[in-house]
């Protein structure tokens, strides 16, 4: 299926799911609305020359979350809401929702090569992060942006005043088949960027800032994981997405079973754990005082809120080879959230503003 955008038009004939990974979009106009350390204890060991001797207090999980049902958005996308009823909430600012696409096969479609995924559909108010990791997504916007998203690859997209969109399975995937994995998080803006122009970043996998694990290892035998910055910082290496306001966002790989690893991460910003591949434990409380640690499990899918407790380290213990997790968070707004559907603002008028400017055709300019 080849994309297209109907310049002479911003206001779709036909009506779609309202997002890449959401629920269907309502459009009802009357409606209310350290530095790291890490020590290996089976058979790699390491220990990191700053490892200091004071007691360390590592931060505690505030709540596990339950995996929710998957559900389809489009055609295309099976996803799991992964932050279920926090979505949308303060506790979890600057963040709004994320989505998650686990491993699905799809079969090549040689002789009807027609794209799985979802229609046009509009945002306002936010920011959506799309992070492939096997399979591709062609996407097109009434701004003129048009752009694949490959494997390692990110797209930041800037909804700002106002887009109409489209996403879809690539022609290339779409004809040969394959895996799809995939996530995408909606990041709030500060109430004085939500009516910023629209702007799009397209961020390739080799453009995104890769750091050891611990951050002083030198050589393969010390090394025990990687982050991938996509937004944020971790020590001195800045992500590679520009944001409105603080937000972290790290693709963390952590291979070695039995490991445990630490990572400096900010003692004010909210903290969202989810694991992608494999398991690891949260391991929680300080470090020196002869006590055992209290150790929180997660596996596939899971997700962890981390208490706000004044900590500034986190740790992990790998408990399955080849482990993935996402790290997330950053900097409250502390504004009010005011959402419905596709469209994310700070007041109900502004949120019918919104709908009102989508319905007469004044979105996507």
């Amino acid at each position: 299926m080849k994309l297209s955008w109907n310049k002479k038009s911003t206001k779709p004939t036909t009506f779609f799911t309202f997002s890449f990974f959401a629920a269907t979009l309502l459009i009802l106009l009357d409606s209310p609305f350290p530095i790291v350390s890490a020590l290996v204890t089976n058979n790699k060991t390491c220990t990191a020359s700053s490892k200091s001797n004071k007691m360390t207090k590592f931060r505690s999980v505030k709540r596990v979350l339950m995996r929710p049902p998957a559900h389809w958005v489009g055609d295309g996308f099976r996803v799991f809401p992964v932050f279920a009823d926090l979505a949308f909430k303060e506790e979890i600012s600057p963040l709004l929702m994320f989505d998650y696409a686990a491993p699905k096969k799809f079969p090549a479609k040689l002789d009807h090569p027609e794209a799985k995924g979802v229609g046009q559909h509009p945002h306002r108010g936010f920011e959506t992060v799309t992070v492939a990791f096997q399979g591709e997504v062609e996407h097109a916007d009434s701004v003129g942006n048009i752009g694949v998203i490959k494997p390692g690859d990110v797209q930041w997209m800037t909804a700002g005043r106002g887009i109409i969109h489209q996403e879809y399975h690539s022609k290339e995937f779409t004809r040969e088949g394959g895996t799809f994995e995939m996530c995408q998080l909606w990041v709030n803006l500060p109430k004085k960027y939500k009516m910023t122009k629209p702007r799009y970043q397209g961020i390739m996998n080799e453009k995104i800032p890769v750091v050891n694990l611990p951050l002083d290892a030198d050589d393969s035998d010390t090394v025990l994981g990687t982050a991938r910055l996509i937004a944020g910082e971790l020590n001195d290496t800045k992500g590679a997405a520009k944001t409105f306001s603080p937000v972290q966002m790290w693709d963390v790989a952590l291979p070695h079973a039995g490991s445990e690893v630490e990572i400096p991460y900010p003692a004010d910003y909210t903290c969202i754990v989810f694991v992608r591949r494999g398991g690891v434990n949260i391991m929680s409380g300080d470090d020196n005082d002869g006590r055992e640690q209290k150790s929180t499990q997660l596996g596939p899918q899971d997700i962890a809120v981390l208490q706000n407790d004044g900590s500034d380290r986190l740790k992990f213990r790998v408990t399955e080879p080849g482990s993935s997790i996402m790290i997330l968070g950053g900097e409250s707004l502390n504004e009010p959230i005011a959402a419905r559907g596709p469209f994310v603002m700070n007041t109900q008028a502004e949120l019918q503003q919104a709908m009102r400017d989508y319905s007469t055709g004044k979105m996507g300019r």
